[in-house]
């Protein structure tokens, strides 16, 4: 038996661990997602001036999309920009390259693969490890953005019943909440303290993030710039539109959730089948792999399988 699959399975771990833990040594714990710190406020009380704190998080959120001619960068670029990841492209590219080393290091020790095989599959680990961390730092960021934003727009609609002013709601919710979205609402405090609009301010952080909830925020501020009118029950109402609309995803979710592992387990099965009966038997495809109908069949199987994932994910995609 074989346990080279399994080689690569610990490699692959071991790379994504490494990821983690040098962002975490290169930016502080308090960059992590499970951290009830707030990274703005952490670093303004270290002594680091306003204007300094507010161009490194602009800088951080905003720099990945500037770089998408970069090679091999531009399939991660969006999903960097949404996780705020604070290595800048230059670094990420760096680190895949190290990350590929590593891998190549590992299958030489411990694999016997020729090492034009372990060069791929090193490649592969370094890039595919880094795009699924950050696939997995966005997923997390976004979904911690969307629990908190009704929490924060009655937090804003308190704030402005006591005869707060709307950009001292918004310093509000950038001390109160938790990160992520209390360093987000600490930018545009920010900026909106040296003289941004609050509403482009949020329009642009809406477009950044790609989320729905944030643009109907910022076209709600920018009408009542307009036109007038009782800011605190505008938000008010957008805030029961905005948990209810949360409430219909998760139910949604819930009940298209057999249909997308269904489609996920049977895409996965018959690679999983593969391997184990390679693992307990490697002859045991020996007799057909010289057939002629052998390489056009695991065309057509890997075909079929790909389109069962599209169609499923395809009809299981309903927007909220």
């Amino acid at each position: 038996m074989s346990i080279e699959p399994i080689i690569y399975g610990l490699i692959f771990i071991g790379v994504l661990v490494l990821v983690e833990g040098l962002y975490l040594v290169a930016f502080g714990k308090s960059i992590s997602l499970n951290s009830r710190v707030n990274r703005r406020l952490e670093m303004l009380e270290k002594g680091t001036r306003r204007e300094e704190v507010l161009e490194k998080l602009r800088k951080e959120m905003q720099q990945h999309m500037d770089r998408k001619s970069i090679p091999m960068y531009s399939m991660l670029a969006e999903k960097a920009q949404k996780a705020a990841i604070a290595f800048t492209p230059q670094q990420l590219v760096m680190i895949m390259a190290g990350l590929s080393v590593v891998a190549f290091v590992a299958l030489s020790i411990g694999t016997t693969t020729e090492p034009a095989i372990r060069l791929i599959i090193s490649i592969a680990i370094g890039i595919g490890a880094v795009y699924i961390w950050i696939a997995a730092k966005a997923k997390k960021r976004m979904n911690m953005i969307e629990e908190q934003l009704p929490d924060a727009v009655e937090l804003m609609v308190r704030s402005l019943r006591v005869g707060h002013p709307f950009s001292s709601a918004i310093s509000i919710v950038a001390k109160e909440i938790q990160d992520p979205l209390a360093s987000e609402f600490g930018v545009i405090a920010d900026e909106a303290a040296y003289g941004r609009d609050i509403g482009e301010a949020l329009k642009d952080m809406a477009e950044r993030l790609d989320m729905q909830d944030l643009r109907f925020l910022a076209v709600a501020v920018s009408i009542q710039q307009q036109s007038g009118g009782n800011l605190a029950e505008i938000l008010a109402g957008l805030a029961k539109v905005i948990r209810a609309r949360f409430k219909l995803f998760r139910r949604v979710s819930a009940i298209t959730a057999e249909a997308k592992w269904s489609g996920k387990f049977l895409s996965a099965f018959p690679i999983v089948a593969l391997i184990v009966i390679k693992l307990g038997d490697p002859h045991y495809y020996d007799e057909v792999m010289t057939h002629p109908l052998f390489v056009p069949g695991c065309i057509a199987v890997v075909a079929f399988l790909s389109a069962n994932l599209l169609v499923m994910r395809k009809l299981t995609d309903i927007k909220v």
